[in-house]
């Protein structure tokens, strides 16, 4: 039996967290003799591999564990799914996200006998909802391993919470520190006496509502910090910045370069993969004792602290919602170090009636949001489940939708359109896009006319393409074959550039009009061919009006197609950041979202036999997309948890395969790597190991399958 063992869901799709799970399981993987098996990003095979003898624990992201179920469908294998893991069960509440986890566990719950599901959250209120969902038994536990103590501060007063108290806490201390008056304006709110009341020796996050405002703390707090800080673990620290200059190829962000010889850094998606990875390693090993860092880090990797400071009640404009106060206070208390764990939340007088309905509050119910996000969630869960033929009348359609969080919150439909209606609406739009075929008639709603899917329609799904996008990315596609300019992959990357990431972008006139200058003829055609004219961007550039209408959303597409094919040339996200006044973070993830697409491009041309020319290319800048790094450095960074930086410095000391990896000695790797420790170079080995095991598993099932004696050889008489 596979099995699918966890789904880890998490705001903003944490890379380490999903290395970390992978590293952490491959040991035990190769000890006990089951594979560990990635799917996120660009990363798996659909349907996975059918293994011989071993077992498979896939570990996945919620759309890819989606497409992993809908692949299992298809080939009749779902019942192989022995156990399915979703930990933050309540992310089914989460916009586009949480409708692809309810399409997932609907149609596990509907086409499978024998997967048993599995549900964890610690922030779920409306629990009847999703047990009658999951058909679910309901086991809570109010065991923490570290007593969490919650205080709010005020001006200079600390408040312990206390629900038994009418206004919800009561007092517990004034601060104890001497303020002057330049200090006090400059930290107003106490941040400086708050911190040093436990760092060095122990641990401290402080979550801010912006990006900007976390490297802000970062750099106020240091400046006022003892000199004496600097002396805690000073020759590491050092260490640690000579490793970001490494990871930056001699560029380290001003602001860590200064808040880390006090051991300060901060944490958001702002950083590179790299550099979140390198500072995540360091507060684990208490070289760092304080992040300033964004709500994202309470969703997303386990970096506990002794004490939590909370910024402000808000996360970016948004007031805090109990959820999230909870996750982030949830990140205080590090288990076998810690005695107890303390939270303070920092409150201004304006907001203290709020922060006293926050904590008396209960936690947020969990709705479906098949309806909110209709061509991610239920027009996308009514044309996957007619093309796995889950259901193909509109009568099955409706029983279907039985097994679904929506039919369980029946409250949610307006009075005026049921749900039969819905789905009924649904799958006409579907017909009139092209995806499905079949009529749905008008005096008779069970009808048992059968609906199929159209090509278009089954490689909408599998390739997991939003359905706002794909008849636009059909014709786009369509219209290269006219003429694909592959003088280089500029035309490729501009076809896999997410749809999704134009909204958010803002080109500079003269950075674009500059990258296009530099273009070959062949290449600056690409953007006559997509429909943006020299013209438009000189006329841009120089400020002059323009006259002829040009689609921004293709204008915005091309220009971080610009981005990308930087990228690929040189390689480093720093320079490139720097080229297009970018942040690195915003690069990196642009990188990750073109390489998740461009495995989903793949996977829709392979559904359509006119877009056979497609393949070959789509997938090595798949590949490419994945790793951005020199070809020979592609090997070692398949391995989980090795990185850019992490594999250049392995291959320089020797290790140029997957096999020389998994065959080396742990503590041969910590003499030779600088900056790896004992714990992590056993990771690497293991993970290694895994990965090789893996694809040895799958060559041999191949060669199993070609000697096979087929079983319809015909005889003579």
């Amino acid at each position: 039996m596979d099995y699918l063992a966890k789904l880890k869901i998490c705001s903003g799709n944490f890379e380490g967290l999903r290395c970390f799970m992978v590293r952490g399981l491959s040991s035990f993987g190769i000890e006990l003799g089951f594979l560990v098996e990635e799917y996120a990003g660009s990363k798996g095979r659909f349907p996975p591999i059918k293994r011989r003898k071993k077992k498979s624990l896939y570990i996945a992201t919620i759309e890819k564990g989606h497409a992993l179920v809908n692949s299992l469908i298809e080939t009749e294998r779902i019942d192989d799914l022995g156990l399915v893991v979703v930990d933050e069960l309540h992310m089914l509440g989460e916009g586009s996200r949480g409708a692809t986890l309810e399409m997932t566990l609907a149609k596990i719950l509907y086409a499978s006998k024998n997967t048993q599901i599995i549900g964890m959250s610690a922030t779920l209120n409306n629990v009847g909802d999703l047990q009658k969902f999951l058909q679910a038994e309901y086991y809570t536990n109010n065991f923490r391993p570290v007593e969490l103590k919650e205080y709010i501060k005020i001006r200079d007063t600390i408040y312990a919470v206390d629900s038994k108290t009418e206004n919800g806490f009561t007092f517990s201390r004034l601060l104890n520190f001497k303020y002057s008056s330049n200090l006090e304006k400059a930290d107003p709110d106490h941040i400086i006496a708050l911190v040093t009341e436990v760092i060095p020796k122990y641990s401290c996050l402080i979550f801010c509502p912006t990006k900007k405002n976390c490297e802000n703390v970062a750099s106020m707090v240091c400046k006022y910090l003892k000199k004496e800080f600097r002396a805690h673990r000073e020759k590491e620290k050092q260490d640690l910045i000579k490793n970001l200059k490494y990871i930056g190829n001699g560029s380290v962000c001003p602001v860590l370069k200064q808040t880390i010889p006090f051991g300060i850094a901060y944490h958001h998606s702002g950083l590179t993969n790299d550099e979140r990875k390198s500072i995540e390693e360091a507060y684990s090993a208490g070289v760092l004792c304080l992040l300033a860092c964004t709500a994202t880090l309470a969703a997303g990797v386990n970096l506990p602290a002794r004490r939590v400071i909370l910024r402000a009640p808000y996360v970016a404009n948004d007031f805090l919602k109990k959820h999230q106060y909870k996750q982030m206070i949830g990140r205080a208390g590090r288990a076998g170090i810690d005695s107890a764990g303390e939270s303070i939340l920092i409150v201004q007088e304006k907001d203290k009636h709020l922060v006293q309905d926050l904590i008396n509050s209960p936690l947020e119910n969990c709705y479906s949001n098949l309806l909110l996000e209709l061509t991610k969630g239920m027009q996308t869960l009514l044309l996957s489940v007619v093309g796995l033929k889950i259901a193909v009348t509109y009568e099955e359609v409706n029983n279907f939708m039985c097994s679904t969080l929506l039919s369980v919150q029946k409250q949610l439909l307006s009075k005026e359109r049921s749900l039969s209606e819905i789905i009924k609406d649904g799958l006409e739009k579907l017909i009139e896009k092209g995806l499905l075929k079949g009529r749905i008639s008008e005096k008779d709603n069970n009808s048992k006319c059968t609906l199929t899917i159209t090509p278009l329609g089954k490689a909408t799904y599998k390739g997991s393409i939003d359905l706002a996008y794909c008849n636009l990315l059909y014709r786009e596609l369509k219209k290269g074959l006219e003429g694909l300019i592959l003088e280089s992959n500029l035309h490729l990357l501009y076809l896999t550039t997410p749809y999704d990431t134009t909204s958010n972008c803002s080109p500079d006139w003269m950075i674009y009009l500059r990258q296009f200058n530099q273009l070959s003829g062949a290449e600056q055609k690409v953007a006559d061919i997509v429909g943006v004219p020299e013209s438009f961007i000189t006329k841009k550039a120089s400020g002059q009006a323009i006259r002829k209408n040009v689609d921004s959303a293709v204008v915005n597409r091309l220009y971080l197609s610009f981005v990308l094919y930087a990228l690929l040339k040189e390689t480093n996200i720093w320079s490139v950041s720097e080229k297009f006044n970018m942040s690195r973070g915003y690069v990196q993830n642009l990188l990750n979202s073109a390489a998740s697409f461009a495995s989903c491009v793949l996977r829709f041309c392979e559904e359509l036999e006119e877009f056979w020319v497609y393949k070959a290319l789509l997938t090595e800048l798949t590949k490419q997309l994945t790793y951005c790094v020199k070809t020979e450095l592609i090997p070692l960074m398949e391995v989980a948890g090795v990185l850019e930086a992490r594999a250049k410095q392995l291959y320089n000391a020797g290790y140029k395969t997957l096999a020389h990896l998994a065959n080396a000695d742990p503590e041969t790797l910590v003499k030779m790597i600088e900056h790896l420790s004992r714990r992590q170079a056993k990771q690497i080995v293991s993970s290694a190991k895994m990965l090789l095991s893996e694809k040895a598993e799958a060559l041999q099932g191949e060669v199993e399958e070609l000697l096979k004696v087929p079983t319809d050889i015909p005889e003579t008489y």
